[in-house]
């Protein structure tokens, strides 16, 4: 039995495919959200992944094969954009009154006519 085997918990995973690693495991890997799932012979390995916004960026920038012109270019093109002025809002076309109709009189029933109406006690605060 090797050291890792012997520290071994338990962990179930839930109906909504949910795993709730244990804080006796993660407390030795520090602050980490994130982690890269892979399965070999039948295992799941999870590597913690500190994902920091600049790499982030940087990684998509490169899967995307986008260099310096093309991002230069996509800013010149934002910036006329926020040059056309933007169009007059227009009001909505003036809503016509309508009456309301008066509603019916409520009529009581023969079974509650001799009854007084309930009060609500306010409740003490």
């Amino acid at each position: 039995m090797t050291a890792s085997a012997a520290a071994a918990v338990l962990a179930k995973i839930t109906s909504k495919n949910q795993l709730t690693l244990p804080k006796s495991v993660t407390q030795a890997l520090g602050p980490v959200q994130y982690f890269e799932v892979q399965t070999k012979g039948g295992q799941i390995i999870l590597t913690p992944v500190r994902i920091q916004r600049g790499d982030a960026v940087r990684a998509k920038l490169a899967e995307l094969a986008l260099d310096e012109a093309d991002i230069a270019a996509a800013l010149d093109f934002a910036a006329q954009a926020q040059e056309v002025p933007a169009a007059a809002p227009t009001q909505p076309p003036a809503r016509k009154a309508v009456a309301k109709k008066p509603k019916p009189a409520k009529s009581r029933s023969s079974a509650s006519a001799g009854r007084k109406p309930a009060v609500r006690k306010a409740a003490a605060r």
